[in-house]
């Protein structure tokens, strides 16, 4: 794990195409029980190299219910993006994950990662990726059905204040999804 691990952040594939440059971020120990799949770190989580570190990740951490310390120990949850550089700015946000990262890197690390026993994705990219046709006609339809998954992923939206207004609009996501995950969650860390 220490080697391919190694390689991911020393990965210079697509370092033509980000502004900020190439600075993989990815946290992964071949015993983590859950694997965390988010979308790709912003400016904030390039220029600390730490994951979730910003307000989206306080959120999550806040859905999950667990402390940073369990966010962070990588024997218990591993954190993977989809695109594991920042990948620059876009009209409206940041532009979407680097499309390369993914089939590179991710069959590498669940290979070493055999007691996993969730996969939370979070966002369109992540679900799209792993769900494949099983993946409903929006994010919502989705997340709505997200026990169909079960038990090896979970769907979610991306905890980002920016999606403050698709909370607010599904108040059933935090209301019934949210006490699922984190019963999950409990179990698998025990």
């Amino acid at each position: 794990m220490d080697t391919l691990l190694s390689n991911i952040r020393a990965c210079k594939v697509c370092s033509e195409h980000l502004a900020l440059g190439p600075r993989p971020i990815v946290s992964a120990h071949k015993n983590a029980k859950i694997a965390i799949i988010g979308q790709a770190p912003g400016t904030k989580v390039h220029l600390s190299g730490i994951p979730w570190d910003d307000a989206s990740g306080k959120q999550l951490r806040k859905w999950l219910d667990i402390s940073d310390a369990t966010f962070y120990d990588e024997t218990k949850i591993a954190l993977i993006p989809m695109g594991f550089c920042y990948p620059g700015k876009g009209k409206s946000g940041d532009l979407p994950p680097r499309t390369e990262c993914a089939p590179l890197w991710h069959n590498d690390l669940f290979e070493k990662m055999p007691n996993i026993q969730l996969i939370i994705l979070i966002g369109l990219y992540a679900q799209k990726y792993y769900l494949r046709e099983k993946i409903k006609k929006n994010l919502t339809e989705t997340v709505k059905v997200g026990k169909e998954y079960l038990p090896n992923y979970f769907p979610m939206p991306h905890p980002s204040p920016r999606n403050r207004f698709w909370i607010t609009k599904n108040p059933w996501f935090e209301k019934e999804m949210i006490p699922i995950l984190r019963e999950i969650i409990k179990t698998a860390l025990k």
